[in-house]
């Protein structure tokens, strides 16, 4: 695919991983319509960036994403991608303090996490699929974001190792799905990096997260999924795979 014509829809588009593929999409001449909640930042980057829009969207309503999914197609004039970024991260043990982990909490780290990708996935493969296919019978891919937590999730990351393991679980399936229709699909399991989330926890708490990373012995930067994602994007023969993206963290427990 070529990202300098691609039409991205990209979830959580507005702060941390999403916001750079945005970035980095758009800096590449592509278009872009931003899925989130966050109205706002999401406007703001729309009204920054040329040949980016932005639709406030709830990943997990099944009835908004596809009206969505129609209005990103028609700013876009169809749809070539998605990056699938929207997400959140709780932490609970199974048995804690408290009792037993709220099952409310686990519940919701998987519906956003990983039912609300395969809910814009599967509602933006429908569009993809009327697409006329390129040189090599493509008609669009697909990067869903996975964690290295879904591979060795720490204590108190039950309900999202669960979550990031199901995502990167489906890719190949997935793949195999629609691979009729010439639609790829991928996953990234990014290790730790530079969020504005993670930037809330203090520099003190980042350098300790920074001293597990084998090499760069540094968090991950936001640009770097962004530059991963597009090249999933540009390069046909990446299909149901997970790749990680980490400098080769292994978690502690």
């Amino acid at each position: 695919m070529d990202i300098t014509q691609s039409k991205s829809i990209v979830t959580g588009g507005a702060s941390g991983l999403g916001e750079a593929c945005v970035r980095y999409l758009a800096g590449q001449g592509g278009h872009v319509t931003i899925f989130d909640l966050g109205a706002a930042r999401g406007k703001a980057i729309a009204a920054e960036l040329p040949g980016v829009t932005f639709v406030e969207t709830d990943v997990t309503s099944e009835e908004g994403v596809a009206k969505a999914v129609k209005e990103a197609s028609a700013a876009m004039g169809g749809i070539t991608a998605v990056i699938n970024c929207a997400g959140i991260a709780t932490g609970a043990k199974t048995v804690g303090r408290d009792g037993a982990h709220p099952l409310g909490q686990f519940q919701k780290t998987i519906d956003i996490n990983l039912v609300g990708a395969f809910n814009v996935l599967r509602l933006a493969g429908a569009e993809m699929a009327k697409n006329t296919p390129n040189a090599d019978g493509e008609r669009g891919v697909i990067v869903n974001t996975a964690s290295v937590a879904a591979f060795d999730g720490q204590k108190g990351q039950a309900a999202y190792a669960a979550s990031k393991a199901g995502v990167a679980g489906m890719s190949l399936p997935i793949a195999r799905d629609l691979a009729s229709l010439g639609i790829r699909c991928m996953a990234i399991a990014p290790g730790i990096f530079r969020t504005p989330m993670l930037e809330g926890l203090g520099q003190e708490i980042m350098d300790g997260l920074a001293a597990d990373v084998i090499f760069p012995k540094r968090l991950g930067q936001p640009e770097e999924f962004a530059r991963l994602a597009g090249f999933i994007m540009s390069c046909p023969y990446l299909n149901g795979e997970t790749i990680r993206l980490d400098g080769a963290l292994r978690m502690p427990a």
